[in-house]
């Protein structure tokens, strides 16, 4: 269905937490870490080891990225 509406990717946490602060009137900006690639015509099994490994090669690039975004607003 995603794919259908023309999405690439569902956040599992993402859509609630922007729906909490929009709820809250706080402005937010939401960016995701595609840590599972859980593509549904070759589902697989996955180790939590390579999840967290997945997060954590993308924590340096996301620390400058928010470093970078916040000296600027």
């Amino acid at each position: 269905m995603i794919r259908m509406l023309g999405g690439d990717a569902v956040g599992m946490s993402t859509v609630p937490e922007v729906i909490v602060a929009n709820h809250m009137k706080l402005p937010c900006c939401a960016i995701s870490v595609l840590t599972d690639e859980c593509d549904p015509d070759n589902l697989a099994p996955v180790a939590l080891s390579e999840i967290l490994e997945a997060a954590a090669v993308a924590e340096p690039q996301l620390t400058s990225l928010y470093t970078e975004l916040i000296k600027r607003i």
